[in-house]
C-alpha cells in the first residue's frame, strides 16, 4: 500500500485545514485508516484513526474529525479550532492486522 498525504500548511489558532491521504496498491476498505502526527521534539502520537469506528485521541475530540471515501480511496482529516500545540508533522497510516504502512509526512504550523 502507497500512501500519499496532503493537505498541511500554515494557518493561525483557531483555523481549520483539511488534510488528505491518497491510497493505491491494496484493497482500501478493508484497511483501518489513521492519522498520527509528530511535534517536534517528541515521539508519534495516534491522532484518529477510522475503520468500522472513529477513534480520536483525547486532545484533539470535538475539534478533529476523520473521514473516507472508499470510492475515491482517500482518508481525510478536518482540523478546527486548531492549536499551536497541533503543530507537527502528520502521518498517514494504513493497518490490516499486523500489517501498518505509512505515507510521508505533512507539516502542519500553527501560529499563535
Amino acid at each position: 500500500v502507497q500512501l500519499q498525504a496532503s493537505g498541511g500548511g500554515l494557518e493561525q489558532a483557531g483555523g481549520s485545514l483539511r488534510l488528505s491521504c491518497a491510497a493505491s496498491g491494496g484493497t482500501f476498505s478493508r484497511y483501518t485508516m489513521g492519522w498520527s502526527r509528530q511535534a517536534p521534539g517528541k515521539g508519534r502520537e495516534s491522532v484518529a484513526s477510522i475503520g468500522y469506528n472513529s477513534y480520536y485521541t483525547p486532545s484533539v475530540k470535538g475539534r478533529f474529525t476523520i473521514s473516507r471515501d472508499n470510492a475515491k480511496n482517500t482518508v481525510y482529516l478536518q482540523m478546527n479550532s486548531l492549536k499551536p500545540e497541533d503543530t507537527g508533522v502528520y502521518f498517514c497510516r494504513a493497518s490490516l492486522g499486523s500489517a501498518v504502512y505509512w505515507g510521508q509526512g505533512t507539516l502542519v504550523t500553527v501560529s499563535s
